[in-house]
């Protein structure tokens, strides 16, 4: 499992690069580590999150849970946590969708605050109602508290795959790029965050999703 940071002036670039990009609860502590390592810097800091390849992510590990049933619930745990802990996270996100994002990855998108798409390939997709498992209270929270009304309950109840210029209509995502321009152009936004002040941006998030992030569990 690979999730590597790298630094563009005050811009973090966090790349997950494993495949599917499966969340499970290696991938999970291993966000935690990079942005316990980012709370450190005093400065200028804007996050970008990406992957590679074909997948932004896939989602929860499901192969994983099938061989390890015990590790379910402390993953779904774990995630409802760091949901809150980026919707709240004092310092500009913008997600680089280089491929697709499903369920659980796709929620993890909901909780930057923007989002650049790849326009020729990836969906993003909540597809629950195809795999037999619903989103949890915690997930459901994340979704409606962060995409348009409407956008949500098609979403969650069609399983509907929504390309780049779908998305972008639906309010699901705000730019759309090729393939070679997504992570640059979501490194171009987040610098031009980076240098907004951090503690205000810390409240203003709050106040926006304090009450969403309570319902992951997480508080700060």
């Amino acid at each position: 499992m690979t999730i590597a940071l790298s630094f563009y002036d005050s811009v973090a670039l966090l790349t997950w690069n494993d495949g599917e990009n499966r969340i499970n609860l290696d991938s999970l502590q291993r966000f935690n580590e990079i942005l316990d390592e980012l709370d450190a810097i005093d400065g200028p800091l804007a996050l970008v999150v990406t992957g590679t390849g074909k997948f932004f992510s896939n989602g929860l590990d499901l192969d994983r849970f099938a061989s390890s049933p015990g590790e379910f619930a402390p993953t779904a745990t774990a995630l409802h946590q760091l949901f809150g802990r980026l919707i709240t996270y004092p310092a500009y996100t913008v997600a680089a969708i280089n491929g697709h994002a499903f369920a659980g990855g796709a929620m993890l998108t909901c909780t930057t605050d923007y989002r650049v798409m790849r326009e020729d390939r990836g969906y993003w997709c909540l597809n629950e109602v195809e795999l037999g498992l619903p989103l949890t209270d915690e997930m459901a929270a994340v979704v409606m508290g962060r995409l348009p009304a409407a956008t949500a309950r098609e979403a969650m109840l069609t399983a509907r795959r929504f390309g780049a210029a779908d998305a972008l209509s639906a309010g699901i995502i705000e730019l759309t790029g090729v393939e070679d321009d997504v992570v640059s152009l979501a490194i171009e936004r987040a610098a031009q965050m980076a240098t907004k002040d951090r503690q205000v941006i810390g409240v203003h998030k709050l106040q926006a999703f304090g009450e969403i992030a309570r319902k992951t569990g997480f508080t700060r």
